[in-house]
């Protein structure tokens, strides 16, 4: 069990978003309703109106009455001439006449005041009463679930067994029945019910992962969802670099087993004009998408040259290559080459890699290799390793020729250049001139996307035959942009294309890294505490939680990632750009981080347990604070399917939220604390989530 945190504590801060103008009016309106309900109790005036009250003062009531009776009980005449008080009511008219000018004029300048307010107070203001009433119906219908009491806390049960490696909307039977097929009954589909309401319990034997960096060679063999045959038969040429040892998967780079990573990676580095691979960030690569990436090896080896490799595998029920690389510690996300975009902008990648992906790149006219050259940056590189490129066997082998003579010819004609060729390795490079692309023959290669298809936020979109970023201000060659490690801090220029300035990134930077200061001295003692046994094992040495993969559901300008490089932190971050908001991830990517773009409605492409810190920065605002698309709760229950026991959640956000939120994690059955945040209207929720353990049958 982990340790429980103080549930509850929280200290002093207002407990309401709304400002003084809201209470003023709930004040308001309550004396006008007040003043309703003395008028309606009058059984002659039923109804009330400022038209109404108008017509009273204007033209007074002349039916028989104790006010307008004369002294012989007929009618008298208010404006007849001769009476006495004929100057009295002809001044009192004109009273009338002027109370209602005043009025009208007042009415009016409240009317254009309102406007005026509502027009420049957004986002603090709410406009009218329908918008708040509108927001109160959100809240309640998340408090309505929790007002039921234990009896629906009780709802909340564990997943059945086979569940516990499940993924909402990656379902190869269904979309089998579908009738999809030709690899796209392996691609993301989200639809109503592809939710599970469980929480999803490890496998029985399931342990804590090795502290990093140790964990990036040696994971529990029980953590994963692989058998002994699969490790010991792994085919591709990342994935033979791993043993069976006891309970535990070994991962050595310096085995005397044939092909080595280091060997492989150092043969890239070559073939690019490059004396190793530690020379690759000289060269502008630094982010690099790995498709197919086996277990990791190829990112694993490279981290230690300040490389940072995301790896794109398809969904696999057993022996995920996504799978085991986030067991490791390592970056990598479920992704496909099949029908769909990747959910990242134009030019986001310095190098993309295939190692025996299993990817037909002459398939569909050569579409796939379209979305190769859209993710690349100008001056980029393609490395392909495949037995089809080996052109002494492809002179024997015709189906392999004829693959290899499309890919090459259809690389030429979007203008990238082959470096050279290696055994079974090619490495080509993209242009770094947008007026190749003009200069080649009429009909000659894919054409020039529009700007309507060329967008940067293709959120699972489908594959483009058009060469997309040539009017993306972000086309610079990696040559010319600023090196690794200076890169995660853009110049002026740099900030420009993004639309931003200096000031901004310089003071969202500030408070960053107080941030994480603050973070990490309110989890360091609960980290390095003394902890109790965990069920069925002795008493681990410290540190306990290793944190290591981090997930940063609302990255805005991915300041969370910089901050935890400058505290040095051994940590690498998935910055994700929810599709509500902003769309930032072309910066974010730009600083050499990696991200994606996400719809929080949906499950994220990862497996279960698959991250140590999960942190929120305004996503519930966001996502929940004035039109909700989905309920809120299952969004924690798909944070908590994607964090690791004994993992840790961050919420900051607005008290009603997080206040609401804690009732959540209540119901998670998570180890929750609030705390104050100095000289600000929100909170910070931080959550720890049990190990609770599944009783082997």
């Amino acid at each position: 069990m982990s340790r429980p945190l103080h549930r509850g504590v929280s200290g002093g801060g207002r407990l309401s978003v709304n400002g003084p103008d809201l209470w003023d009016d709930s004040q308001m309106k309550d004396k006008i309703e007040k003043e309703d309900l003395e008028r309606n109790r009058s059984p002659g005036d039923q109804t009330y109106s400022p038209t109404k009250y108008l017509c009273r003062i204007l033209f007074p009531d002349n039916s028989p009455s104790k006010h307008n009776l004369g002294e012989n009980g007929l009618l008298s005449d208010p404006f007849s001439p001769g009476t006495g008080r004929n100057r009295l009511k002809y001044a009192l008219v004109l009273i009338r006449l002027s109370l209602v000018g005043i009025i009208l004029l007042a009415l009016t300048g409240s009317f254009w005041w309102t406007i005026s307010i509502t027009s420049s107070s957004r986002g603090h203001i709410y406009h009218g009463y329908r918008q708040l009433q509108e927001q109160v119906v959100s809240d309640l219908r998340d408090i309505g679930q929790l007002s039921l009491g234990a009896a629906n806390v009780k709802d909340i049960e564990y997943c059945p067994p086979e569940s516990e490696n499940f993924i909402p909307c990656f379902s190869v039977s269904e979309n089998l029945d579908l009738g999809l097929s030709k690899g796209e009954e392996f691609d993301r589909h989200c639809g109503p019910g592809s939710r599970q309401n469980c929480l999803v319990l490890p496998p029985v034997n399931y342990k804590i992962p090795l502290r990093w960096p140790t964990g990036r060679d040696v994971i529990w063999h029980a953590n994963v969802n692989i058998t002994a045959q699969e490790v010991l038969s792994s085919g591709g040429m990342t994935k033979r670099l791993m043993m069976l040892e006891e309970e535990q998967i070994s991962f050595r780079s310096d085995s005397a087993m044939f092909d080595s990573i280091e060997d492989y990676s150092h043969q890239i580095a070559e073939m690019i004009g490059l004396r190793n691979e530690s020379n690759f960030v000289r060269a502008g690569v630094r982010t690099i998408l790995d498709i197919g990436c086996g277990y990791g090896s190829f990112g694993a080896h490279l981290f230690s040259s300040q490389l940072l490799t995301m790896c794109v595998a398809n969904y696999e029920a057993s022996g995920s290559q996504v799978q085991l690389t986030l067991e490791r510690g390592l970056p990598a996300m479920i992704g496909s080459f099949n029908s769909k975009q990747l959910p990242y902008p134009s030019l986001s990648f310095d190098m993309i890699h295939c190692a025996e992906c299993h990817v037909d790149w002459d398939q569909k006219d050569g579409i796939f290799l379209v979305e190769v050259d859209r993710l690349l940056r100008p001056g980029g590189y393609f490395v392909w390793t495949s037995t089809v490129t080996n052109t002494q066997r492809s002179i024997r082998n015709k189906v392999s020729l004829k693959k290899w003579n499309f890919v090459r010819n259809f690389a030429e004609s979007m203008c990238w250049k082959l470096l050279a060729q290696q055994d079974e390795t090619v490495v080509w490079k993209k242009t770094s001139l947008k007026k190749c692309y003009f200069a080649r023959r009429p009909g000659v290669g894919p054409s020039i996307c529009s700007k309507g298809q060329d967008i940067e936020s293709p959120y699972y979109q489908p594959l483009q035959a058009c060469i997309a970023g040539t009017q993306s201000r972000r086309w610079i060659p990696i040559e010319e942009r600023t090196k690794w490690p200076s890169r995660a801090k853009l110049n002026s220029s740099e900030l420009k294309i993004h639309g931003l300035l200096s000031e901004a990134l310089a003071e969202d930077s500030l408070n960053w890294n107080s941030a994480v200061n603050n973070y990490w001295s309110l989890l360091s003692p609960l980290i390095f505490s003394d902890h109790p046994k965990r069920p069925g094992d002795d008493d681990p040495s410290p540190p306990y939680n290793m944190v290591r993969n981090v997930l940063d559901m609302n990255a805005h300008f991915g300041g969370l990632n910089a901050a935890l490089l400058d505290a040095r932190k051994s940590v690498w971050v998935m910055n994700v750009i929810p599709t509500s908001g902003p769309n930032y991830l072309p910066l974010i990517l730009d600083k050499g981080f990696v991200g994606v773009l996400h719809d929080w409605c949906e499950a994220f492409p990862t497996y279960p347990r698959t991250y140590d810190l999960v942190h929120a920065n305004g996503l519930l605002s966001m996502e929940f604070g004035q039109h909700s698309r989905c309920p809120m709760f299952d969004l924690f229950i798909e944070m908590d399917r994607v964090l690791r026991p004994e993992g840790w959640v961050i919420l900051r956000d607005t008290v009603p939220l997080i206040e609401l939120a804690r009732s959540h994690a209540a119901r998670l059955k998570w180890d929750a604390r609030v705390i104050e945040v100095e000289s600000s209207d929100e909170k910070l929720l931080i959550c720890q989530k049990p190990f609770s353990r599944r009783q082997a049958s």
